[in-house]
């Protein structure tokens, strides 16, 4: 047990959990602070039989994990800033043709080149809705190197299970950070693969769902199987149509597919809750300092809790809606200007009074700053 024990960065915890959970396939363009992800996969999947490509831009770095998935491999691509946004196109491909596929973005301060080794959370609007059109994503967001590594594992599978690019979303602290964790064995993690068609089924069509369900199987490139893939609007046949029947069908299968699957994507971390009448909604690096802050707050008597998102696309919207009814002050702690309070606002309304502390100068937010906020709303 012993020899799993190892300190290591969030970005190398990362890739220890992609290639855990099977990934085969990297393809990206280095950029500040999500470069160590890349230089690590280069070293680390030769070694499993897997393959790395430096691409000559972050666009292609997207359309090369796209096209891995459609040959079977399990496939990633990592970025920063500049680099989520190119990739945004891509991205909206990627959920349109149904390809599995996780970008992590190690977000980092903007806009534009802002500060590169400066932390931020500025990217949480854009990850959920960076590609144009109504479209389907899964966006998690890790706040210590050990979760990185299972929430790495934990992206694939959902990308697996529901044929969607799923984001893994960092930020600078927790990707330069180094924890001391353990890696789990093998046969102790729950890994996932997509559901593949029978061989020999003449008839497959790649995007036919059976009543009752959302998610079509999907053969690889290769294994027998003939398919068309366009980021067109497409029948069954996966050919491309003109029909606004079978956009109105297509468009809401996509997005049906993850919105009624909420109770297994979503997930979040509570702490302190039972007797909150003030809680702080933190997430990533920024929950670290909130943490912090809330023990200090309940050593001093004061009734206040931590709800810390995981998931946030989908956002928690059923369990932060209960926390309303029993919080009189909730207060939003995050590295931007206020985008996850955004939602925090439409879903509470006026049950709650709801206070923003943020930050977009490259600092993070300290455990003190929050401790003042809590004292000065109560």
């Amino acid at each position: 047990m012993g020899n799993n024990i190892k300190l290591l960065q969030g970005n190398e915890a990362c890739v220890e959990g992609a290639i855990a959970a099977g990934m085969r396939f990297y393809s990206g363009y280095p950029i500040t602070p999500s470069t160590e992800i890349a230089e690590l996969s280069a070293k680390r999947l030769p070694m499993v039989g897997g393959k790395f490509i430096q691409t000559e831009d972050e666009i292609a770095g997207m359309a090369a994990a796209v096209g891995a998935s459609l040959t079977g491999v399990k496939s990633m691509t990592a970025t920063s800033g500049p680099g989520f946004s190119l990739k945004q196109e891509n991205i909206g491909y990627a959920a349109m043709a149904e390809i599995p596929c996780v970008i992590v973005d190690v977000q980092r301060h903007g806009p534009s080149t802002g500060l590169p080794t400066s932390p931020s959370q500025g990217d949480v609007m854009q990850a959920r809705w960076g590609t144009h059109g109504d479209h389907p994503i899964i966006v998690i967001t890790p706040s210590s190197v050990k979760e990185t590594f299972d929430l790495t594992v934990r992206a694939f599978n959902l990308s697996e299970k529901y044929r969607t690019p799923v984001i893994l979303l960092m930020d600078e602290i927790v990707a330069h950070m180094r924890e001391g964790i353990e890696i789990p064995e093998p046969e102790n993690l729950e890994i996932i693969n997509r559901k593949k068609p029978q061989k020999g089924d003449e008839d497959y069509l790649p995007y036919h769902v059976k009543e009752g369900e959302l998610v079509p199987p999907m053969a690889v490139f290769g294994e027998g199987f003939r398919f068309n893939v366009t980021g067109l609007v497409h029948t069954e046949s996966g050919f491309t149509t003109n029909s606004t029947e079978v956009a109105d069908v297509l468009c809401n299968r996509l997005l049906k597919k993850i919105e009624d699957n909420i109770d297994d994507i979503v997930t979040y971390d509570e702490l302190y809750m039972k007797d909150a009448e003030t809680v702080v909604i933190s997430y990533g690096g920024t929950a670290r300092s909130a943490r912090s802050a809330v023990k200090q707050a309940r050593k001093s008597g004061l009734k206040v809790g931590l709800f810390r998102p995981i998931t946030i696309w989908p956002f928690p919207e059923k369990a932060v809606k209960e926390l309303s009814k029993q919080a009189k002050n909730i207060i939003v702690a995050e590295l931007n200007h206020g985008q996850l309070a955004l939602e925090v606002e439409r879903i509470v309304k006026n049950k709650s009074s709801i206070f923003k502390i943020g930050k977009i100068n490259g600092e993070v937010i300290t455990p003190q700053e929050i401790l003042s906020k809590i004292r000065e709303v109560i």
